[in-house]
C-alpha cells in the first residue's frame, strides 16, 4: 500500500514537471531606451502600432528615422538619435499632441473624436505638400 502511494505521488510530480517544461514561458517585457515622447512603459504592440503609423503616413521604412547599428549595419539602432528625421518626428509628435489637446478635445455630433495626425499633412509623403489655392 505504501509503495502504491509513493508510486502515485512520483508519477504526479513527474507529470507536473514535464507539463511545466512544455508551457510557454512569459517573455520579459522589453525595456526600451531613449524614449523621450512616448511613454516609458509602452508595450511592444503599442510601439509597433505607432511606428507602423509613421511608416504609412510618410510612406517610408524604419531606416528613414533610425540609424544603422555600429556593430552590424544591416540592423537598426532604435535608441540612436543620430538621424535628424527622428528628432523632427519627436517635435512633430509634441506639436500634434498640443494641437489636439487645445483644439480637438470635444466629440462631434456623431460622438467621434476628431484629431490631426501625421497623415493629416504628410498624406503618405516624406515631406508635407502645400496645396496651392
Amino acid at each position: 500500500m505504501r509503495h502504491k502511494k509513493t508510486f502515485t505521488l512520483t508519477i504526479m510530480i513527474a507529470t507536473v514537471a514535464i507539463m511545466s517544461s512544455f508551457m510557454s514561458k512569459q517573455e520579459p517585457k522589453p525595456k526600451y531606451t531613449n524614449l523621450k515622447v512616448l511613454p516609458k512603459n509602452i508595450s511592444k504592440e503599442e510601439l509597433d502600432n505607432v511606428m507602423d503609423g509613421f511608416k504609412a503616413a510618410l510612406g517610408v521604412k524604419c531606416n528613414f528615422c533610425h540609424a544603422p547599428r555600429k556593430d552590424d549595419a544591416k540592423k537598426l539602432d532604435f535608441a540612436s538619435d543620430e538621424k535628424q528625421h527622428k528628432l523632427i518626428a519627436r517635435e512633430m509628435m509634441k506639436m500634434t499632441a498640443k494641437i489636439n489637446k487645445k483644439y480637438f478635445h470635444r466629440k462631434d455630433k456623431e460622438g467621434k473624436m476628431t484629431n490631426i495626425s501625421c497623415m493629416s499633412c504628410h498624406n503618405g509623403k516624406e515631406e508635407p505638400q502645400t496645396i496651392k489655392l
